[in-house]
């Protein structure tokens, strides 16, 4: 029953901020927005350091997470951020464990990541771990729904997450160096070093991150006792350094390298009476990038090499392994603008991967190469934005051609629609094709289309401000790829597979004086179903595909008072089916979340004191079966900018 109430509050209070906006239009029409964050930003206002979200995707969902967001979250990983303040799901194994993101019902592997427009997912896996990213390295995070095969290469099916550094500047004045640090629950301990010097020509910046945490929080077992999670310390290490080199006005050369290391206990599941596992994951990120930008043209190319490897033991069956993939991933383009109105972007992209077997003795590789275009116009002053792209690509020997198209036209001031049509694509990853054991290399190449629309409506009076946005999505894909098994898990393709669904992004701000309060409503609701099996008489045809939960959504309400700032999140997510047939599922969760933040000065170094205290109604539950998570636990942390 309360569960049922939470889904009822979290929809009506988005139809009730529908209802809100469209009262208000006659009192704000002709009043602009400037002080709302734009999911989709039109004219000059720029939201990432990448050309194809700020000039080539007009009628796409992009979200940009808010910097005082970023702050809050600076000592935490970008996982627990996601999971809380966004519409997306989290499949997280356990407190320290792998946590895997998913848009709109799609697999992890349909789901990119990308770090300064490289994507860093596992070249063999095909996944990025979102629990090893930490939040304080990164200046900007965009979430762009839905696919853009076109633009961001094949695979990109659901959506992707963009994490971007701090750009170089070239300012002798503005040097920086700050110190985090913070302790929480279950014995966790974080510190961060960031700093960055520049003179006229070149920059130069280093991050410096580490925690450990025992993890041995209290648990309900399967037969109804209480004990400590054993085996479940984590402890890790992460370093990025940048620099940068200004050739005269015009050229920019920089660099950046980023190594971490994370070591993992695995504490058991559920129906394990014990548990000595390990892992041991480090990845080496490699990049070099160059720009070049005048009025009508930029030239860019960048070359980027990453290293992952996984070391597992179970020393209770003498079982090792140790994995260890490669990527390289080069891309060069070019951007014209034609007119006042029109540019046009040319990029070869190029991608190579690869990993060692060494049953086998083999190196199987990965090769995709393209060549991509997008054209945008502006019409209407600006109004009516349209654009184009298309891909051509090859991988290893399929070629596959992968067009798209989008669109947002502002009707006023205040009311926005945009609409978004793609080809998706996907060929299985080399762990899909060549695992051991488990492996089918029989497996075909994911495809469909990828279509969604939507409006925004944006309201300001002199101390009200009302953001709503409304999308809704459509996708179909063939021979989707899905792990099944007991003891030894194998992909295989389901015929084909519908997602369909709808999100909504509700914000209300007052302003009084010092005050300003917030009450923001995010929702998800998606249906993602098996529509064809080639199985005779599958019994999930017609049923939700497991670990896709239907309902999702987050409550945002608080206050900021000059300094201070108070903000609780509620967060619900609906039943997870771990079967294909619907036949076995995880009971839906909700959460309370705490957040405080708090900003002075200490002899003029800024000081910033941050507290959180999450899952404050210990609700005990899994997002993953048999992979308790902690109930009520807290952080506090600081950030000293000593420069």
């Amino acid at each position: 029953m309360g569960r049922l109430f939470i889904i009822k509050i979290f929809y009506t209070g988005s139809l009730i901020m529908a209802i809100i906006g469209t009262t208000n239009i006659a009192v704000a029409q002709g009043i602009r927005d400037s002080t709302l964050k734009e999911v989709r930003v039109h004219g000059k206002h720029k939201i990432s350091a990448n050309t194809k979200i700020n000039d080539f995707s007009p009628g796409q969902k992009v979200k940009t997470i808010d910097s005082a967001i970023l702050q809050q979250y600076q000592l935490q990983n970008m996982a627990n951020l996601l999971s809380q303040q966004e519409p997306v799901f989290v499949k997280s194994y356990g407190f320290n464990g792998l946590a895997t993101l998913s848009f709109r019902g799609a697999s992890a592997a349909q789901s990119a990541v990308y770090w300064n427009g490289v994507p860093i997912q596992n070249a063999a896996l095909g996944i990025a771990d979102v629990s090893s990213l930490p939040v304080l390295f990164m200046n900007k995070v965009n979430l762009v729904y839905g696919g853009s095969s076109a633009l961001w290469g094949s695979g990109n099916v659901g959506g992707a997450l963009l994490l971007e550094n701090e750009r170089p500047y070239f300012d002798t004045s503005k040097n920086t160096l700050s110190f985090s640090g913070g302790l929480g629950s279950f014995n966790q301990y974080l510190a961060g070093l960031k700093g960055s010097i520049s003179g006229k020509r070149w920059y130069f910046s280093a991050n410096v991150f580490a925690q450990t945490a025992q993890n041995n929080f209290p648990y309900t077992n399967e037969i109804g006792g209480g004990a400590n999670m054993p085996n479940s310390h984590l402890q890790s290490e992460a370093a990025l350094l940048q620099g940068a080199y200004k050739i005269g006005k015009q050229n920019v050369i920089s660099i950046a390298a980023w190594y971490q290391q994370y070591d993992r206990e695995i504490p058991p599941a559920l129906y394990e009476a014990s548990s000595v596992k390990k892992e041991t994951d480090g990845s080496l990120r490699l990049l070099a990038d160059w720009n070049k930008a005048t009025n009508e043209n930029t030239w860019y190319a960048k070359s980027s090499f990453i290293r992952d490897e996984i070391n597992y033991s179970d020393t209770a069956v003498l079982l090792r392994t140790d994995d260890v993939s490669y990527q390289f991933y080069q891309e060069v383009g070019w951007k014209k603008r034609l007119n006042n109105f029109g540019q046009l972007l040319f990029f070869i992209p190029v991608q190579i991967s690869w990993i060692y077997l060494p049953d086998s003795n083999e190196t199987k590789q990965q090769d995709k190469i393209a060549l991509a275009g997008a054209y945008d116009v502006k019409l209407f002053s600006s109004r009516l934005d349209v654009s184009a792209n298309a891909r051509a690509e090859v991988i290893n020997t399929l070629s596959v051609f992968l067009p798209g198209a989008d669109a947002s036209f502002m009707i006023t001031d205040w009311l926005a629609l945009r609409a978004n049509a793609q080809r998706t694509y996907r060929a299985p990853t080399l762990n899909e094709l060549y695992y051991d054991p488990g492996g089918n290399t029989s497996l075909k190449p994911e495809q469909g289309l990828n279509e969604d629309a939507g409006y925004t409506v944006k309201v300001k009076s002199a101390n009200f401000a009302l953001y709503h946005d409304l999308s809704a999505f459509n996708r179909d894909i063939h021979d989707w790829i899905l792990w099944i098994g007991g003891a030894i898990w194998t992909p295989h393709n389901i015929a084909e597979v519908h997602s369909r669904g709808v999100e909504t992004e509700n914000n209300i701000t007052y302003t009084s004086g010092n005050w300003k309060l917030h009450l923001g409503v995010n929702t998800s609701y998606v249906l993602s179903t098996t529509v064809a099996s080639y199985i005779q008489n599958d019994g999930s045809v017609g049923k939700q595909l497991p670990y896709t939960p239907r309902y999702n959504g987050q409550l945002n309400i608080g206050f900021s008072y000059g300094q201070v700032s108070f903000n609780y999140n509620h967060t619900y997510t609906g039943y997870r089916f771990t079967t294909t047939d619907e036949s076995e599922y995880i009971l839906p969760y909700q959460t309370g979340n705490m957040q405080l933040m708090y900003n002075t000065a200490i002899h003029n170094h800024s000081l910033q004191i941050t507290a959180q205290c999450n899952n404050i109604w210990n609700e005990r539950y899994q997002a993953v079966a048999f992979r308790p998570m902690p109930g009520v636990n807290w952080l506090v942390g600081f950030k000293l900018a000593i420069l």
